[in-house]
């Protein structure tokens, strides 16, 4: 019933917007004291995005700025967002949509000064409706206000502390890069002469796809398996079963299509790999509720999530008592997990890391300025009775985190709990899970001493996931949020992780090696950089944070300056 008077608002508010003439923002207000205030007319943007054409009332904005600028400002308002009015509606009328758009009402406000999230919601959707589509032209003729008045002075404070702290971002990651490099020079291994890890290995393999049902909690769960044939050759020994088990959990409105290239890889060095499909998370949960017929993911998901790994684990160790395809394949002393994003979280507390209640109560507040926006997602978790749930399984023994998300739902309290090997991969542009919050400082709360921190400069949150073979691509991307060509990542992924896996699951010594800065400079593909780091201690991190030439070999322990991100607590 309630969501049915929201639908009917909704429709009553269309209907009034759309019935009433002249209705629709005329001109855009700057106030910027001490000058006072500026306007800019709606007409005068909308004439230089079609016609390129700067009038008198524009001319004064447009001096200040740069040909480049004004070329990806006339880009930006010609750009047409193909999203349905039940999208929009959807995503807006969202817990995390409704904290995104309050956060921008603090910077549009409406003609008498309040928080522009009504008028803004309401633009966006009516602006998808219009035949015209969902343009910034067409959000500012709907925008039921004659005036929009442009917070000026938080704007600017949030550009310069947004700039800052890309600024600070950007230091830690070549300081990080400049340690390894100097920890890769001192190596004396010639690669060139060692088996390649990206290359495929020499198993044959087979693909059996399963449909799980877990009844106690209607959760279905598909289930790819990629199965090592027995008595391939390998190092002149012959293998046979039961094979080392890996299982892959997907990111947010992805699906196991996004990972085949890593399940495949895997599965020819022996791996039996299992990619499974989280049905409160997956591309086609998202597909229904953008379509109005599936309410979004709820809190729920961060327990269902783990728990979802668990079941598989119990399934496949029934089935390999009754199955004959699986029977005596999978070793179950043998277990490991491979995450990305969502799915980062996902391993990361089934290798022991506990929902840290405490850590989402002080950072998930409506007057938090972060700019991690992984925080939307990860503040949902507070929804959840805050109780320990037991999401760890003693099964796994070692752990991939790709692009994890992590800082406020686990925090240091749930990081520091983790007593297993821990591989985490960070990408210098992601700026969904950011690195320096949800990777590299997490990396120093980890304790276990078999810990590795790949860097990946110029990678995004996209970049480790393949465009998915289902057509399940319900988020499409836009090109610069992609990054550059991700086959290099790829192979990065591919190799580090048979590395780690050899070495820490099968406790294979000669693998080691490739766990080495050095092999990380030796397989490292510009403009996609990789580093490779096997420590760095809390006193580390800060005194690159903190100071102005950061030195990592010689630690100190300066006094921390003002950031959006706290220096750490030893």
């Amino acid at each position: 019933m309630k969501k049915f008077l929201r639908y009917l608002g909704l429709g009553l508010l269309s209907t009034f917007l759309t019935a009433t003439p002249g209705l629709g923002a005329e001109r855009i207000s700057f106030y910027y004291p001490p000058f006072g205030e500026f306007y800019l007319s709606v007409d005068s943007l909308e004439t230089f995005a079609k016609e390129g054409k700067i009038d008198q009332d524009f001319s004064f904005y447009a001096s200040r700025a740069t040909p480049e600028q004004l070329a990806q400002l006339r880009d930006l308002l010609q750009q047409r967002f193909n999203v349905t009015p039940t999208l929009v509606s959807q995503v807006t009328y969202s817990p995390i949509g409704e904290q995104l758009v309050q956060q921008l009402g603090k910077l549009l406000l409406t003609e008498s000064r309040k928080n522009g999230f009504y008028a803004i919601r309401a633009s966006l959707i009516l602006s998808a409706a219009d035949r015209e589509g969902l343009t910034v032209v067409n959000l500012l003729r709907k925008f039921p206000s004659d005036t929009i008045r442009v917070n000026f002075t938080e704007g600017l404070r949030i550009v310069d502390d947004l700039s800052q702290l890309i600024k600070k971002k950007d230091e830690v990651f070549a300081s990080l890069q400049k340690e390894a490099i100097a920890q890769a020079a001192t190596s004396k291994i010639d690669f060139s002469q060692k088996p390649d890890l990206r290359s495929p290995g020499k198993f044959t393999w087979q693909k059996k796809t399963f449909e799980l049902n877990d009844i106690s909690r209607s959760r279905r769960l598909p289930v790819d398996i990629y199965l090592p044939s027995a008595g391939s050759q390998k190092a002149g020994e012959l293998l046979a079963p039961p094979f080392p088990l890996i299982v892959i959990s997907h990111g947010l409105a992805s699906d196991r299509s996004t990972f085949v290239y890593l399940a495949e890889h895997l599965a020819s060095y022996g791996f039996a790999v299992a990619v499974l499909e989280h049905p409160g998370s997956n591309a086609e949960r998202f597909q229904l509720y953008f379509a109005g017929l599936a309410g979004p993911p709820d809190a729920a998901e961060f327990i269902n999530r783990p728990l979802d790994i668990k079941y598989l684990l119990n399934e496949l160790q029934r089935l390999d008592q009754s199955d004959p395809t699986l029977q005596g394949k999978l070793n179950f002393q043998q277990i490991g997990a491979i995450g990305q994003s969502f799915g980062g979280y996902t391993v990361l507390t089934l290798a022991g890391a506990n929902i840290n209640f405490s850590q989402l109560r002080q950072d998930c507040n409506p007057d938090n300025s972060s700019f991690n926006l992984s925080l939307f997602l990860q503040c949902q978790a507070n929804d959840l009775p805050p109780k320990n749930y037991e999401l760890k399984d003693d099964r796994i023994k070692a752990i991939i985190a790709i692009n994890p998300i992590d800082s406020s739902v686990l925090g240091q309290g749930g990081i520091s709990q983790i007593k297993i090997p821990v591989m985490l991969v960070a990408g210098s542009q992601d700026v969904f899970a950011p690195p320096v919050s949800e990777q590299i400082r997490p990396f120093t709360w980890l304790s276990d001493s078999n810990k590795y921190l790949a860097l990946i400069e110029n990678a995004t949150h996209f970049s480790a996931t393949a465009e998915p073979t289902s057509g399940n691509n319900v988020l499409p991307v836009p090109p610069a949020l992609l990054g550059p060509d991700r086959t290099a990542v790829f192979s990065y992924l591919n190799a580090l992780s048979v590395a780690f896996l050899e070495t820490h699951l099968l406790n294979r010594p000669e693998y080691r090696s490739y766990l080495q800065p050095s092999y990380a400079t030796f397989i490292s593909k510009e403009p996609l950089n990789l580093s490779l780091l096997q420590s760095l201690s809390v006193a580390q991190f800060n005194q690159v944070w903190s100071g102005p030439t950061p030195q990592l070999s010689k630690p100190s322990n300066p006094q921390p300056t003002p950031s959006p991100y706290q220096p750490l607590r030893q």
